[in-house]
């Protein structure tokens, strides 16, 4: 056997501080001396609860506050689904549950105060078979296109 096997020294060296034992004063002056690398970084607002970025939507709030309020649904479209609900014979309770809906939406839409949602009318519009939105409005929908 070779000497040098025997001879030879292995050196394990001491394992870097995890980063939150860094940040005291004391743990970044010893690291220095060892001759750590020690790097460090600003953070915005660390520490504080505030969002990435409070910029995003300036301009749709500019917007919304300049209008001061969300288009509902019209007096016409509530009328509509007020007289089709009833035309067929349901409560409100009734259409609400054909359309997996609370029954408090079916009343927001008939009271005209609801914000118009696309699958909520395409839904309302298939139970009722009356067209709520575009320019046939009231008109019964048509069977199934060929």
């Amino acid at each position: 056997m070779a000497e040098a096997d025997w001879d030879s020294v292995t050196y394990i060296r001491k394992k870097q501080p995890k980063s939150g034992a860094l940040r005291t004063q004391q743990a970044l002056n010893s690291a220095q001396r060892q001759g750590i690398p020690i790097e460090t970084e600003k953070k915005y607002a660390g520490g504080q609860n505030k969002q990435h970025s409070t910029s995003k939507n300036t301009a749709k709030l500019d917007r919304e506050t300049e209008e001061l309020h969300h288009q509902t649904v019209g007096l016409e479209v509530s009328k509509l689904i007020q007289q089709a609900r009833q035309a067929k014979g349901f409560t409100q309770k009734e259409l609400a549950t054909k359309i997996n809906e609370k029954q408090q939406i079916i009343n927001e839409y008939e009271a005209g105060k609801a914000i118009p949602n696309n699958q909520i009318m395409s839904k309302l519009e298939r139970t009722l078979g009356v067209r709520l939105r575009g320019k046939d409005k009231g008109q019964p929908i048509g069977g199934p296109k060929k």
